[in-house]
């Protein structure tokens, strides 16, 4: 039997960086939230061990793979003698800043947990999720959060669900150009949850972006004419709020041709979660 679950996208509703630690990583202040919109990666569970990846990724070898990372390290954790064959139906845009793979291995690290009844809770899959990706945790415990420190420090939260209309151009972001930038800012001061949940949000990265990227650029200026726009995370995709889905979706009709984009409700409870109940 197939099963089917969904590995939904994330936009950093605002990211600031706090200052930078003597190891090279950056102390910051962000806030996740879901949207209903995103990749579906399908689950066949078989009673041998052997894991199946029904989609390559080009260049990708397969025990790289964080899909394929992801099923291994939690057969490996709990002993399980069970295997699967995963596929997916691709829709977020790789390096655009939504958390794509990171969505994807979590998914798999609930789903299998889920079909394969190995009785992990959901900290023990965010602390293994934690070795696939510092944004895999968010994904795991399935709920919007504030997050501090190096982003390991997470408090639940209940952002307003607006619509999203999310856009990416044709440009692959590079993290490392981001965070090394001299001229990134690393001294945003740190502030309380409330008084950030009522101040104008941005994101201290987005400079940076615009800067060395101009089909950012461009795209930011375009969008901004129509409602609020902010970059998401360190990656390609700029997002613009709307109070309905239709207007929303007038935008998207006419967005430059060079970009691809989609339409999202935010989500405070991921779609994983939502759908894991009804499976229940």
């Amino acid at each position: 039997m197939k099963t089917l679950l969904p590995s939904p996208a994330k936009l950093n509703l605002f990211l600031y960086i706090n200052g930078k630690r003597s190891d090279g990583y950056h102390e910051l202040q962000t806030l996740f939230q879901f949207l209903d919109y995103g990749d579906e990666l399908s689950f066949e569970i078989s009673d041998s061990p052997e894991i199946v990846l029904l989609n390559e990724i080009e260049g990708v070898p397969t025990e790289q793979n964080l899909i394929y990372r992801a099923a291994k390290i939690l057969q490996d954790r709990t002993a399980c003698q069970r295997g699967a064959k995963i596929g997916i139906t691709k829709r977020l845009p790789m390096g655009g800043g939504v958390g794509g793979g990171s969505s994807n291995a979590a998914t798999v690290l609930v789903g299998l947990n889920h079909l394969w009844q190995t009785g992990l809770s959901l900290e023990q899959l965010a602390e293994l999720g934690l070795q696939l990706g510092a944004d895999v945790p968010i994904f795991v415990r399935g709920q919007a959060a504030f997050a501090e420190g190096v982003g390991e420090k997470l408090t639940p939260c209940e952002p307003i669900e607006k619509w999203y209309l999310v856009l990416k151009p044709e440009v692959s972001i590079s993290t490392a150009v981001v965070f090394g930038d001299p001229e990134l800012p690393r001294n945003t001061p740190k502030r309380p949850l409330a008084e950030l949940l009522n101040s104008q949000w941005e994101n201290d990265c987005e400079k940076i972006v615009r800067d060395h990227y101009s089909e950012v650029e461009d795209l930011v200026a375009w969008l901004i004419q129509y409602a609020p726009t902010r970059l998401t995370g360190t990656g390609a995709c700029v997002f613009a709020e709307f109070e309905s889905k239709a207007e929303a979706e007038r935008v998207l009709a006419i967005k430059p041709d060079n970009v691809q984009g989609f339409v999202a409700k935010g989500q405070n409870r991921s779609p994983l979660h939502q759908q894991l109940l009804l499976l229940s």
